[in-house]
């Protein structure tokens, strides 16, 4: 049987067949032999071939039909890159009076001229605006349609950038991706594409199947963290997605640049690809096809400024907290002797543990620290990664300001109506979680950031950061990562060992990196303890 994949790759079925086998492995574009999946997958540009070649014997799949159907209809080719960079306008002023930056209209022409391309430019930089400016020059000179998948946070956003400059979208979530384009062809942008880089997902392998669609006529990520956690695994996907010659072999890929190997674990053998090697080389490779810009490499926007508070608890406090965290510790290894829980994983749920009493035992810093800011009128925006830290803060500064939560318990609209009352003045103050209020919303009023903790990825702490250092901010961002005991240092350890990943693969800074597994920090920090 051939089929078409929840990828968007031609799988080809069969039972064990010499003959069959030599006919697969004589195509081309080559197929790759999935154990996992038990068939071949090929390109859909080998489809015509392995019709012809096994047509006579295997059932062909409607679906796939149609897409065949398509590849022997191609639509027409698009016009030369002068003449979609003209009907761009990128000098005109857009229908709402505002102007692209020169940044701005550089990256609309760089994605003019490619089909498919990431661009990751820095938050805070305008990539919404950038995107869809090029894209209505594939409006008006091919007749597209534009489809835009986003977070549903973010879909408000979306139509009004579309509004300015007067095209019309079809917007969906990462959590409902179409599964079909329209057939006069489309240029689709996934927004915060890093929702796509785990390789194993179900929205990652739907985004691959559309970004390989017979009717598409280009396909732009856009994300300001290509590889959040500092692992070329996660960049895999995206690459594949734009069709990068690098992605075209994927174990090749994770063997060279992840660390690939393969390891016994409980007498089986399993594959592991979390590494990251020659991170120079990568970096050279992906260049053509990935463009990232720094804020202070394009505009004249005011500092950001850290400061690393930290933070020292009273005697009593200090019992207090010894005594909570190995509680906690006494009823993990009570479920672990239960069998509910895995004995190996104690370290990592002991760091956890010790997160979450650290941020509780903040919030009186905290609160020390935003009180007399907001008496002097200073707009403040509070981060976390706990709801009950972000609800505790809220309740404490209760006495001396408003203060709006963002959390994932609300729903969008009213989110945006939260953020929107504090850019117009009417709330001093905004705590968020980082997975609600570091996505997507502009916070460009605040003075100052409070990080209570840090997220284990550093794209996740600097997206936080950068919603309030953005284009329109009127003075310097003062901010403050409060910092308590060796839990906190390691995680902030942490995300500087893999921002220095990041920043070879997306400026080519060349560092000598010093890795160290996350296991084995955690195993030194309470050994030492």
């Amino acid at each position: 049987m051939l089929r078409l994949g929840a990828a968007g790759l031609i799988e080809v079925v069969s039972p064990f067949d010499a003959v069959t086998q030599a006919q697969l492995r004589a195509v081309r574009p080559r197929g790759l032999w999935r154990a996992r999946q038990r068939c071949w997958q090929f390109p859909l540009e080998a489809g015509i071939t392995l019709r012809q070649a096994l047509g006579n014997r295997f059932v062909v799949e409607a679906e796939l039909q149609r897409w065949l159907a398509w590849l022997e209809q191609p639509l027409p080719p698009l016009p030369p890159h002068r003449a979609l960079v003209q009907a761009a306008h990128l000098d005109h002023a857009l229908p709402d009076g505002r102007r692209l930056f020169a940044h701005q209209r550089a990256g609309a022409r760089w994605l003019l001229a490619r089909r498919g391309a990431l661009l990751a430019d820095a938050m805070g930089l305008g990539k919404t605006v950038t995107a869809l400016a090029a894209a209505r020059a594939l409006v008006r000179q091919a007749d597209c349609r534009v489809v835009v998948v986003a977070p549903v946070g973010l879909h408000a956003h979306w139509q009004r950038e579309a509004a300015a400059l007067q095209l019309r979208l079809a917007l969906h979530s990462w959590a409902a991706l179409p599964t079909d384009l329209p057939e006069a062809g489309c240029v689709l942008i996934a927004d915060e594409a890093h929702f796509a880089q785990n390789s194993q997902a179900r929205r990652t392998a739907a985004l691959l199947r559309l970004a390989r669609h017979p009717r598409l006529r280009a396909c732009w990520l856009l994300t300001g963290t290509p590889m959040k956690n500092g692992r070329p695994a996660q960049l895999l996907p995206l690459l594949a997605a734009i069709g990068h010659p690098l992605a075209r072999d994927p174990f090749g890929f994770e063997q060279r640049y992840c660390g690939g190997h393969w390891r016994d674990e409980g007498g089986r053998r399993v594959w592991q690809a979390r590494g990251a090697t020659r991170l120079e080389e990568l970096q050279r490779l992906v260049r053509p096809l990935l463009l990232h810009r720094r804020k202070q490499d394009c505009l004249d926007l005011p500092p950001k400024l850290r400061h690393l508070l930290p933070v020292e608890l009273a005697p009593a406090q200090a019992l207090a907290f010894d005594q909570s965290f190995q509680q906690c510790l006494e009823q993990y290894r009570q479920r672990a002797r239960l069998g509910l829980v895995r004995r190996d994983a104690e370290a990592l749920a002991a760091l956890t543990a010790l997160r979450q009493l650290a941020s509780r035992h903040k919030l009186p810093a905290a609160r020390a620290l935003i009180a007399p800011l907001l008496a002097r009128g200073e707009p403040v925006v509070v981060f976390t990664a706990f709801v009950a830290s972000a609800s505790a803060l809220q309740q404490a500064l209760a006495g001396d300001a408003t203060a709006a939560l963002l959390t994932g318990s609300l729903a969008a609209p009213e989110r945006q109506r939260q953020v929107d009352r504090f850019q117009r003045g009417e709330l001093p103050l905004l705590v968020a979680t980082y997975g609600t209020g570091g996505l997507g919303f502009t916070l460009h009023r605040a003075r100052h950031v409070v990080l209570l903790e840090r997220p284990w990825t550093p794209g996740d702490a600097e997206q936080a950061e950068d919603r309030c250092h953005r284009i329109g901010m009127a003075a310097a961002l003062q901010c403050h990562w409060l910092q308590l005991g060796v839990a906190d240092q390691l995680v902030d350890s942490l995300i500087a060992s893999k921002a220095e990943r990041i920043a070879v693969v997306l400026n080519g800074r060349r560092r000598r990196l010093q890795r160290q597994r996350l296991a084995a920090m955690v195993h030194d920090l309470f050994s030492a303890g």
